[in-house]
């Protein structure tokens, strides 16, 4: 090895001068040089290709996934575009809460140098809440932070108003954009806000029926991929644009629900109470027409509202009945004949003691029939009821009634309600239980229970969503019976008994003109602090109406009030009756007592039918003067707007044209006089004349 470096280097070695050598050995001498050389730059190359090669093939293979990874966190950034949730309506179509566009601010630090970005991001924030003009010190520092920490992309603000969305982008800043967002919107503010909830930030149900459906209604997300540069500048952007969630048809009228909502407010400002409830529901089918909570919210700024605000009062909250209770008692009592409705029952003054406990009544009676313990609301009389009875009857049909179980699917946050189990029942308990107290029910489960009186017995599940709208395609939700509580001779016989309650007994203040109403006051001490308050009442009434033919179910709860009354019948009958008699107006439902009689309509013997035509503008005969004009075949709009035009009010029945109306048209009348309209379909209107016998 020696001897081979000394010939490698001798060129390079200083020696003394010799005598010139051969040329032939020069030019062998220079060969085996050039020659060593080229096998030293050979085995330099080939090691440092092998060296490069072996990092290559560890990157490339055994790091692979891993660099993949970091490459694509540092320059693909992935945004989640929310779907448009579906709209909400009511059972008229009228939108109750939808999805409307709306500005978010963001901005990509990454577009500027590296150098510059500190001071960039500095400069940036205090222009853009300069534009905000609503910025807290607290929320700058928290921007720059996010700025920071996310190049790629940060929001600044999410859903901002319009005009602030205009300031920030006559500002043209480098590095800051405007993404638009679908953002909940509910045009009608307070208006049912605890059935229909409310939608947070991120797009997602947090209340109401926008969390029962939230899957239903929110649709599938789309995705943004963004591209940037190694300085973390955007070059690139790709979409899959989200989809349309389905909509919702509400069983809610949106007249109802505002004259529910009124009509609570009123009666919760004028006792000074803490607040209340009230549902107006169709007995026949479980449609909940209105449900109605004081105090309220505005779901557009949910975040604003107390958590006591946002909780739905109907479904939540649990009190015990009281005397409306003892509709339970009675239908077990006839149903299972324990006694006839004229039985006669002594109330002993009203005054009865159960072991340690006396009972008493706000009145002494002496003897009251069957029927008199519940149009009197006797505590004394309903607990002797609730004896015969016994245990194992009367728990049974609270169970029956669907006390003690969540009563509808749309509310899954309901409370099922408190019962005991029967074995657990004392004789104080079976007392208790007779008179309405030791059980704990909603408002809902309570109005459902007096459905079923009204339905003959049977009892319909309570629902809030009539129909799904899905791919331009309409599922009703049909009604669903539950099962049958009591028979129809047992829910006539009560209905009367209830009847008389509103006629001469604890609910005079319910009377309506022209209408009769069955129904049951309820006035129950509240339990505060494991004993019972004397300051503190729940006053409530529920009752339906027309009573012989119910089209309205109707149920008012009012918790403590403290305006100088405290009892059902004076505190929550009227705020029923206010309810019902707009409700039964608007509805057009005839009264039950002296009604008008019925508009008969002679037909020519051969005559053949006439069709409707619709008339846009203006009705065919004279108005005014010549008394009610006529106004058949024209649309709902066209038609009371020529009512509106002589002094008449108009009182809608129905969807499509005027196929019918009362007062006959020419009939004699004053201003002001309400007109019953009744709308239908002009094809149904011709078949049935087309059909029509003379």
């Amino acid at each position: 090895m020696t001897a081979w470096l000394a010939r490698v280097t001798r060129p390079f070695t200083r020696r003394p001068a010799a005598a010139p050598a051969a040329p032939r050995d020069e030019a062998a001498a220079w060969r085996r040089l050039m020659s060593a050389r080229l096998r030293v730059a050979g085995i330099a190359g080939a090691l440092w290709a092998t060296g490069i090669s072996g990092r290559l093939v560890y990157l490339q293979v055994v790091q692979h996934e891993v660099l993949e990874a970091r490459a694509s966190r540092q320059h693909n950034r992935t945004i989640d575009l929310a779907a448009k949730r579906g709209d909400i309506v009511d059972r008229h179509s009228r939108v109750l809460a939808m999805s409307a566009e709306a500005d978010s601010i963001y901005a990509v630090p990454g577009e500027v140098i590296k150098e510059d970005r500190d001071a960039w991001i500095v400069s940036t924030v205090a222009k853009l809440c300069g534009a905000l003009r609503d910025c807290t010190a607290s929320e700058r520092k928290t921007l720059v932070e996010r700025m920071v920490s996310k190049p790629a992309f940060a929001f600044v603000r999410r859903f901002v108003e319009p005009e602030q969305s205009a300031r920030i982008t006559a500002l043209n800043l480098k590095g800051v954009g405007i993404l638009k967002e679908n953002r909940r919107f509910y045009p009608n503010g307070e208006l049912a806000a605890h059935v229909l909830g409310y939608v947070g930030t991120e797009h997602n149900g947090l209340g109401g029926i926008e969390a029962t459906y939230d899957k239903l209604i929110m649709g599938h997300g789309g995705i943004a991929l963004v591209q940037t540069d190694a300085t973390g500048k955007a070059f690139s952007r790709v979409e899959k644009p989200p989809t349309v969630g389905a909509s919702l048809e509400l069983t809610v009228d949106t007249y109802l629900q505002h004259l529910a909502e009124r009509e609570l407010r009123t009666g919760v400002a004028r006792n000074r109470a803490r607040g209340g409830t009230a549902i107006i529901m169709n007995p026949r089918t479980g449609e909940i027409l209105a449900m109605a909570n004081a105090p309220t919210f505005d779901p557009n700024e949910y975040r604003a509202a107390a958590s006591i605000e946002r909780r739905n009062r109907a479904v939540q909250d649990l009190y015990e009945p009281g005397s409306t209770f003892k509709i339970v008692t009675a239908s077990a009592a006839i149903q299972e004949k324990v006694m006839p409705v004229d039985a006669p029952i002594d109330v002993a003054g009203g005054r009865i003691k159960i072991g340690a406990r006396v009972v008493h009544d706000d009145h002494q009676y002496g003897t009251l029939s069957f029927s008199d313990v519940i149009v009197k609301s006797s505590n004394v009389g309903a607990i002797r009821i609730g004896f015969r009875l016994g245990t194992e009857r009367l728990s049974q049909y609270v169970e029956r009634y669907g006390f003690g179980r969540p009563s509808s699917p749309d509310f899954p946050g309901e409370s099922p309600g408190i019962v005991w189990d029967a074995d657990k029942w004392t004789e104080s308990a079976l007392a208790s239980v007779s008179m309405g107290y030791q059980v704990g029910v909603t408002p809902l489960q309570m109005v459902a229970a007096v459905s079923a009186v009204a339905n003959g017995g049977q009892l319909m599940e309570p629902r809030v969503v009539g129909a799904v709208y899905r791919n331009q395609l309409r599922y009703p939700v049909p009604p669903r019976a539950v099962r049958r509580v009591i028979d129809q001779v047992t829910a006539a016989s009560l209905t009367t008994i209830m009847e008389g309650v509103v006629e001469r007994g604890t609910a005079k203040t319910a009377q309506i003109d022209g209408y009769t109403v069955a129904g049951k006051t309820g006035t129950a001490a509240k339990l505060v602090d494991g004993r019972y308050s004397k300051q503190d009442y729940n006053a409530s009434f529920v009752g339906f109406v027309p009573s012989r033919d119910p089209a309205l179910a109707i149920i008012v709860v009012i918790d403590s009030p403290h305006a100088g009354t405290y009892y059902g019948g004076t505190v929550s009958a009227p705020v029923f009756k206010r309810i019902a008699e707009d409700a039964l107006r608007y509805l057009g439902v005839p009264p039950s007592i002296d009604g008008a009689p019925p508009v008969l309509v002679a037909r020519a013997p051969l005559a053949p039918p006439a069709r409707p035509q619709i008339h846009p503008t203006a009705a065919r005969g004279p108005a005014g003067a010549d008394g009610v004009p006529d106004v058949a075949g024209m649309s709902a709009r066209d038609a009371m707007r020529v009512m509106a035009q002589v002094g008449l009010t108009p009182r809608l029945v129905g969807d499509g044209f005027v196929i019918a109306q009362v007062p006959s048209p020419g009939a004699p009348v004053s201003p002001g006089t309400d007109v019953r309209l009744v709308l239908g379909r002009l094809q149904a209107r011709r078949d049935q004349d087309t059909t029509a016998k003379p």
